[in-house]
């Protein structure tokens, strides 16, 4: 979809004429099925690789366009945020040291991004969402501007008639209403492919589907979006949620959202899987370059099923089935979307030998999996370990086992046959699958964040502590270390972050906030049992009115405990920005004779920042 010109499908002409091009690409799929057209060996493996593209304060960075233009090379291309970018492997051919040679051309692909971004003063960090992300950073202003992703956003916002609701319980909340889809952009990913029989083309779906679980426990790497705890890999919850065109009402027209793990075992050929899609999911955008596929397969060409493929690439399944055609040939391939960047290479690498080493390996008593577990618990599987990660408890032949136990026991065997069948080398075998296994006994990436933002937390704002998070893993993130050896680290040693520091690193935004028609006897009781010297007072509209200091009240004694507080508190308020230089907020208390600084943005209160905060 990426190369193509697009446009939103509005006249009933074009959908007219959209959907006859849709039709034909099936017919001309299912012909080149029937007559063995389809390329069944050699197999071929290849990877997408995004990650995001950063400030030197690791924060997320609007220059995406100058950094591709700077690392000029075809492998890269956009994606929707400005802040993120992706590689395209070259697809290699799936024997011997293929995946060690993928490591390789990778890093040496990523070496041209770090050059290419320190050109624009910006960096590159893999990880599947990057923990710096602000609110302001999904905003439309941070779209990359192509014509392809507003119309994509006009699309999916026209679909739906109504704002993207996001509703997120982990350990934390989130309660979001957003009125484009630029979450997608939060979420960055390492997505695998691997070409698939197409006799057996169905059964490997459904047994990629049997595995997902398992696999995504092992790999979660998300677990904090806009400093908020969530699931161990947030982006499941976030990407279902964030392209959802389904409004909120009663009769769901789409009983599916664009975004899905899927309904039900899949019958048939690849082709009833699209078109199960097309009876699901309504077209949204168009393009002028259809073909007529049956006419070029009659003139003995291979067609390009564009029509289908613009489709296929509005409806995001986390086992994706793709058409290509590579060499004159076509293929079919099976497209793993649910793993997360980073946060290393090497892990990456690691995720994706034991995918595809279970997918390769599937065992005789797994076969007709449709037949042998229900789809229900397949699928539950799947959103437990988005939760949970390493702490799952999986559903499996109807017992319930843990994620150590599935990973250790049944998943790391079966994906070591799997790829001493395909030749591959002992070495990489040995190498990439001791990861996952190291990993299933001591910890994954989500893990290894999780424990260090609850321990810089005792000591640092949320901000502060994720800048920091962020800056250890770009430090480390093409090192030996793969995260199951990464430790608890102190910032102090590890990191000397060229802080240019500003309100946001150090004010407290865990405040106690009062209403301005409170009593105030009530109050100054709250400020005496909780040791606090300055209480933000607001109004019904949640604005901020004034402050009711210690001063204040010590000035009243106990003479006037029946007034309200909005007849005691300080009015005339001096307050700063989020984004304002620490250095700022120092010079507006000294000069003051104060110890108190509101943070505000319009009138809604932030935070607040005192002389012990500094």
């Amino acid at each position: 979809m990426g190369h193509l010109d697009v446009k939103q499908l509005k006249s009933p002409k074009d959908k007219a004429s959209y959907i006859h091009y849709l039709i034909k690409d099936l017919e001309a799929l299912d012909m080149m099925l029937n007559k063995d057209l389809i390329e069944k060996e050699p197999i071929r493996i290849g990877a997408e690789q995004e990650f995001c593209v950063t400030t030197d304060q690791y924060f997320p960075n609007n220059n995406n366009l100058d950094v591709l233009e700077a690392i000029n090379d075809d492998h890269f291309t956009t994606e929707i945020g400005r802040y993120n970018l992706e590689i395209n492997s070259d697809p290699l051919l799936l024997k011997g040291d293929c995946f060690s040679v993928l490591q390789q051309q990778l890093m040496a692909l990523l070496e041209k991004a770090v050059h290419g971004a320190k050109i624009h003063n910006s960096k590159v960090v893999l990880t599947g969402i990057l923990p710096t992300l602000r609110l302001k950073h999904i905003a439309e202003n941070y779209m990359t501007d192509m014509p392809r992703y507003h119309v994509l956003n006009n699309a999916l916002k026209a679909s739906r008639r109504e704002c993207f609701s996001i509703h997120i319980k982990g350990v934390d909340e989130l309660n979001l209403i957003h009125d484009n889809v630029m979450l997608e952009a939060c979420n960055t990913s390492f997505q695998t492919h691997l070409q698939i029989h197409p006799d057996e083309f169905v059964e490997k779906y459904n047994w990629a589907q049997a595995i997902a679980g398992p696999v995504l426990s092992s790999c979660a790497n998300s677990p904090v979006l806009f400093g908020r705890e969530l699931w161990a890999e947030t982006r499941i919850a976030l990407f279902t949620q964030s392209i959802d065109t389904r409004a909120n009402s009663f009769i769901h027209k789409e009983k599916q959202s664009r975004v899905s793990f899927g309904a039900d075992w899949e019958k048939g050929t690849v082709t009833d899987i699209f078109r199960d899609h097309i009876s699901r999911f309504r077209s949204l955008l168009s393009s002028d370059e259809h073909d007529d596929s049956l006419e070029k397969l009659e003139r003995g060409e291979i067609p390009k099923l564009r029509a289908l493929q613009l489709h296929n690439g509005t409806v995001y399944k986390w086992n994706r089935v793709c058409y290509g055609v590579g060499g004159g040939k076509p293929h079919l391939r099976i497209e793993c979307r649910y793993i997360p960047s980073g946060p290393t290479l090497t892990d990456e690498i690691a995720n994706m030998v034991f995918w595809v080493g279970l997918m390769l390996g599937q065992p005789e008593h797994y076969k007709e999996i449709h037949k042998k577990m229900d789809f229900k618990d397949i699928k539950n599987n799947f959103f437990k370990a988005a939760r949970n990660g390493m702490e799952t408890q999986f559903k499996w032949k109807g017992e319930l086992v843990s994620a150590r136990n599935i990973i250790l026991n049944e998943c790391i065997p079966i994906a070591k046959k799997g790829l001493e069948k395909a030749n591959i080398n002992a070495e990489d075998i040995v190498k990439y699958l001791s990861i996952i296994e190291r990993r299933a006994k001591s910890k994954n990436g989500s893990q290894w964040m999780v424990d260090n933002y609850r321990n810089l937390q005792k000591n640092k704002t949320n901000f502060e502590s994720l800048q920091n998070i962020t800056a250890y893993m770009y430090k480390h993130q093409f090192g030996d270390k793969t995260v199951d050896q990464w430790e608890l680290f102190d910032p102090n040693d590890n990191l000397r972050i060229d802080v240019s520091r500003i309100v946001k690193h150090n004010m407290n935004t865990k405040i106690l906030l009062v209403d301005q028609n409170d009593s105030l006897e009530l109050v100054s009781h709250i400020m005496k049992w909780k040791n606090i010297h300055h209480l933000p007072v607001i109004n019904k509209k949640k604005e901020l009115t004034g402050l009711l200091t210690w001063t204040d009240l010590i000035k009243l004694g106990d003479r006037e405990l029946h007034l309200r507080v909005k007849d005691v508190m300080t009015k005339d308020l001096i307050t700063i920005s989020q984004e304002a230089p620490l250095e700022e907020a120092k010079r507006l208390m000294d000069s003051n004779g104060i110890n108190c600084l509101p943070v505000v943005r319009n009138k809604e209160l932030l935070g607040i920042l005192t002389s012990s905060d500094l």
